[in-house]
């Protein structure tokens, strides 16, 4: 399967996690180093890193250590060696469905928030604009609408009337 070990700081850059972080989820129980080496360093195969990776996915998604490990043992389970009935696999299937719907909804809901929080960052940053002094300057010569018209119409879309302050 994976002959290649790698030491946790070698597995801590592949996955972006912190070495802190890749033992606490060994504590939890979710991934457990494939090896130690004769010194006891902990060693990881690619199927580790994997595994890894499948947790640091769910994490901004909001799910549990448990949810984890119930998906873990689910997905470990299909991927298995042992032979399942059908009504086993059915269920583990569904089991592993039931996280995807749960994925997919918070990912629309971080969709919404991301788009109202860009909208936001427009807002001010139109504001700024409008604000700034060489704005101003441009807009006593009347080149400056384009901005204000920017500005204002982001204004209303947060909620602000045009010219309103940010308290």
């Amino acid at each position: 399967m994976d002959d290649k070990h790698m030491q946790i700081g070698e597995v801590a850059t592949r996955t972006e996690l912190s070495l802190r972080t890749i033992r606490h989820y060994e504590e939890a129980g979710l991934v457990i180093p494939s090896a130690r080496s004769q010194g006891g360093f902990r060693l990881y195969t690619e199927t580790d890193v994997a595994r890894l990776m499948v947790i640091r996915r769910m994490k901004p998604l909001g799910f549990t250590l448990d949810q984890m490990r119930d998906l873990l043992d689910a997905t470990d389970r299909l991927d298995g060696d042992d032979a399942l009935d059908s009504g086993e696999r059915e269920a583990l299937l569904e089991r592993v469905r039931t996280y995807q719907q749960a994925a997919a909804e918070q990912v629309e809901k971080l969709r919404v928030q991301l788009s109202r929080a860009e909208d936001f960052a427009t807002t001010l940053s139109a504001r700024l604009e409008r604000d700034t002094p060489s704005a101003r300057v441009h807009a006593s010569v009347g080149q400056e609408d384009e901005p204000r018209q920017v500005a204002e119409t982001e204004g209303a879309r947060a909620g602000f009337a045009a010219g309103e302050r940010f308290a």
